[in-house]
């Protein structure tokens, strides 16, 4: 039980994924906060704890009420004392091409999984910094990694989580934060209708959330992206090619598309560190090595 003594939020837990999540944060150790937007889902999830000789606690709240949230982080501060590990589920689909979208689709979508998970991570933000120890976890998809017809929403949403992962991974460390991403692929309610059966019952939710050990442990890494399904484990990461210096020749974009296979070509790309690897590498392919040098120190 590797989790003992932690307390953990998670977030649309009242079925699917989040109540896997929840069941398995338990079965470590960790006091679990099952949040969902029904209190009757919410505590028959917490009801499956207990009996299973777990400690949990219901809490009916929208990730998208701030006012809701922060009474949720205040009820399990006041009655736990720390809140460990966030986990960011919660999320709805609204499927369909984005010549049929609308924008109200578009806006409910990113609101439920980006300000939601903002939100909810902000709420508890102050309370790990001050105990020097967190650890976040943000849902992202391969609809957003990767892309997926039908859903500019969902993907747009979800790759953008992948960017508040990377910078709160910054921010936080100093703090004993680690921020990371889950890209599941679960049978969920989302998913039924979309999957044959047999795909359904080997996309069992519980075989993604042993996932979470490595991203909320105490060794856990920071800013990885783990994407998780059918028991199989795989990282995947937003990667820099070495590039072409091409400079301010009049004609540079037509080089640029002459040089386009050596602009792309893959080999020798790395993961950067931070967002200014990019200008950094820019600025010494321009001669400026010293300047960036200077700005670093």
């Amino acid at each position: 039980m590797s989790l003992q003594g932690r307390v953990a939020i998670v977030t649309g837990a009242g079925g699917g994924l989040g109540r896997a999540h929840a069941l398995y944060l338990a079965r470590q150790g960790a006091k679990v906060v099952v949040n969902d937007l029904g209190i009757e889902a919410a505590e028959r999830v917490a009801a499956e704890i207990a009996a299973a000789g777990g400690e949990a606690m219901a809490i009916a709240a929208s990730v998208t009420d701030e006012a809701g949230i922060a009474a949720m982080v205040s009820e399990v501060l006041g009655q736990w004392g720390r809140i460990d590990i966030l986990v960011n589920n919660a999320g709805i689909l609204r499927d369909k091409s984005f010549a049929k979208m609308t924008i109200d689709d578009f806006r409910l979508v990113v609101d439920v999984h980006l300000i939601g998970a903002a939100i909810c991570t902000k709420a508890v933000w102050e309370t790990m910094r001050a105990q020097n120890y967190g650890r976040i976890v943000m849902t992202t998809s391969s609809s957003g990694l990767y892309g997926n017809f039908g859903q500019a929403n969902y993907g747009a949403a979800k790759m953008a989580l992948v960017g508040l992962m990377q910078t709160l991974g910054i921010e936080g460390e100093k703090y004993g934060i680690r921020v990371n991403c889950l890209a599941p692929t679960a049978a969920t309610q989302m998913t039924h209708g979309v999957l044959s059966e047999q795909s359904l019952r080997l996309l069992d939710p519980a075989l993604v959330s042993p996932g979470l050990l490595a991203l909320v442990g105490d060794e856990a890494p920071t800013r990885a992206v783990l994407c998780a399904g059918a028991g199989h484990f795989a990282c995947a990461n937003v990667t820099l090619t070495d590039g072409v210096q091409i400079g301010d020749a009049a004609d540079a974009g037509e080089q640029l598309v002459a040089d386009w296979a050596a602009a792309s070509d893959r080999r020798g790309e790395i993961v950067p560190a931070y967002g200014f690897t990019q200008a950094e590498r820019e600025l010494a392919a321009a001669g400026m090595s010293e300047e960036v040098a200077a700005v670093l120190r």
